[in-house]
């Protein structure tokens, strides 16, 4: 072997590339050699000849093919991701403002007064006291007799000379609407249902009473529908006003903003009292 065989390289492999390992050029005598810097910018040089493959088409490959294709399909979201109700701002010291008030027409009311209901309340609750009492009164008279009152075998004697057909139904059903009625009254408890059951019994009353004479009494005379009157429109104003909050239907929605419901049952307490009317006494009050 000669010497050229161990040295340099031969000329003619001079413009190609070693295919062997790198020599070293960190070793001891070939630090900053001739050789070394050109076998460094022959491997650091890009190759700016060949265009590099972008896509799928230019490497070969269909996208079918790939594993979990499906899964690598990227879907983008159609609306912008919602930021939870508790996030904190990194970029902000103040938190954000808190909710207002749900119902801004009750703040409104509160700054201005409208909300106020002074003594309505209680000026409810003594309509209420002084009229349920009053049908509790008379129906404990016609139950047991109490307060000078005739018991139920006089009120049935009583409503059987009166034309009833049926005094033996329509006696308890008188009884049951004045105390069960006039204590709901009283107590302002399910007060449209109570309301409607006085109202219902005080029409048959004012029909009964009327029908007994001939011709229109409203004050003078035995048939006077006064205190009927009275009593039928009070029944409709508690019906239609709500009980008030002094009652122990005060957190439903009708104890001081009645709707259509007390509406309701306004018609069917009427409902009520003309069919009672004409099943068990029948006639026209109005025409003796």
């Amino acid at each position: 072997m000669t010497e050229k065989s161990k040295g340099a390289p031969d000329s003619g492999d001079a413009g190609r590339s070693p295919t062997g390992p790198l020599p070293q050029t960190g070793a001891v005598g070939n630090v900053g050699s001739p050789m070394d810097q050109h076998v460094t910018q022959e491997f650091a040089r890009p190759n700016l000849g060949k265009e590099v493959p972008r896509t799928d088409d230019e490497l070969g490959l269909d996208p079918d093919d790939l594993p979990n294709a499906e899964a690598r399909t990227e879907v983008l979201p159609t609306t912008a991701p919602q930021q939870p109700a508790d996030a904190t701002y990194s970029y902000a010291s103040i938190p954000p403002a808190a909710n207002g008030p749900a119902d801004p027409d009750r703040l409104r009311r509160s700054r201005t007064g409208h909300d106020r209901r002074g003594t309505l309340d209680f000026g409810l609750f003594v309509l209420r006291l002084v009229v349920g009492a009053t049908f509790v009164y008379h129906g404990v008279q016609k139950a047991f007799g109490w307060f000078h009152g005739p018991g139920f075998d006089g009120t049935k004697d009583f409503l059987e000379q009166g034309g009833w057909d049926h005094a033996g139904l329509a006696a308890p059903l008188l009884i049951a609407g004045e105390i069960g009625g006039g204590l709901l009254l009283v107590l302002g408890l399910a007060t449209p249902l109570g309301a409607g059951a006085v109202l219902a019994v005080i029409l048959d009353a004012w029909a009964f009473k009327q029908g007994m004479y001939p011709g229109f009494q409203y004050k003078a005379g035995p048939g006077a529908i006064e205190l009927e009157s009275v009593l039928a429109g009070t029944a409709v104003a508690v019906l239609l006003t709500g009980p008030g909050r002094w009652s122990l239907d005060r957190g439903r929605g009708w104890a001081t903003r009645p709707s259509w419901g007390s509406l309701l049952v306004l018609v069917l307490a009427v409902v009520a009292a003309a069919l009672t009317w004409w099943y068990l006494h029948g006639g026209n009050p109005l025409a003796v």
